[in-house]
């Protein structure tokens, strides 16, 4: 299990190994719009464990960037293992 931690909220979610973010992360109030990459609605940063996501979708570096650092769509994001902390 992968835990998830929303900085704004000390909220923490625990999720299956390999999952999508998207829906705990509306869930916790981060707006959405087209969930597709584009719109770049859904954008957090990743605080720690960034090496616990998957890596950025050709969609996120088209958004964001090659080099996104610490941005993330949340849409396209999974959590691969271990503590992520976010904020929105």
């Amino acid at each position: 299990m992968a835990t998830l931690r929303f900085e704004n909220t000390d909220e923490e979610v625990q999720l299956p190994d390999d999952s999508p973010i998207a829906e705990v992360c509306e869930e916790a109030g981060v707006p959405f719009a087209c969930t597709e990459g584009v719109c770049g609605t859904c954008v957090i940063e990743v605080k720690e464990g960034k090496e616990n996501l998957s890596k950025p979708t050709q969609e996120e570096e088209d958004f964001l960037g090659e080099d996104t650092y610490n941005e993330r769509l949340a849409c396209q994001c999974k959590i691969k293992r271990g503590n992520v902390t976010i904020s929105f």
